[in-house]
């Protein structure tokens, strides 16, 4: 169990939860979204209330589970590169520390399938990590990094074309892929198996 840090005691929600992705029907089920599928995954989890619109993005409030601790789960509608546009204005709001907001995102540097938590460290050119990073005032935050492969070009363009395209790999893959990812996160604010 973590233990929550001195500024955000008193705060309305224990943890800011950012899945990042891009908005509208032509990038679901695309490598960049996979930040969005996992926070859908965790709010399915722990039942929470319909999200509503704030901060330019979906967000939804309640507990992880049974006595969890308090969360506020976000998908912002911006685009990916301005998603600090969303999470900076929701962070001040809950008035949370660094180390209480966690963003899941697609990470090529990692193969398919692999799954890893860390607190800040570098962007390695994630856009979507840049601009958190930038609207938070530094890159200490929470990371949910989601593997998803990476192509044999190192050319921007094919690297941007292949996270803007959807899974190549079997459907049931990328679900456990989904769900592993949402299992590191309720590793990281807490929640065992039993109150997940």
């Amino acid at each position: 169990m973590r233990l929550l840090g001195g500024r955000g005691r008193g705060a309305p929600v224990d943890f800011l939860i950012a899945g990042l992705g891009n908005p509208g029907s032509r990038h679901a089920g695309t490598r960049h979204n996979v930040g969005f599928e996992t926070a859908n995954e965790l709010g399915r989890r722990w039942e929470l209330p319909r999200a509503r619109k704030n901060f330019g993005a979906l967000v939804s409030e309640g507990r992880a589970g049974a006595g969890g601790p308090r969360v506020a789960l976000m998908l912002p509608q911006t685009y990916m590169n301005e998603s600090g546009s969303a999470v900076g204005p929701a962070r001040g709001h809950y008035r949370l520390d660094l180390d209480q907001v966690i963003v899941i995102h697609d990470e090529i540097d990692l193969p398919f399938g692999e799954v890893q938590t860390r607190k800040g460290g570098g962007l390695a050119g994630h856009n979507g990590l840049k601009s958190v990073s930038a609207a938070l005032g530094g890159p200490d935050f929470l990371r949910v990094r989601v593997g998803v492969g990476r192509p044999q070009s190192t050319d921007p363009d094919v690297v941007a074309a292949y996270v803007l395209s959807p899974f190549a790999e079997p459907k049931e893959q990328v679900r456990a892929l989904i769900e592993r990812a949402a299992d590191a996160v309720e590793e990281l604010i807490g929640v065992t198996a039993a109150a997940g």
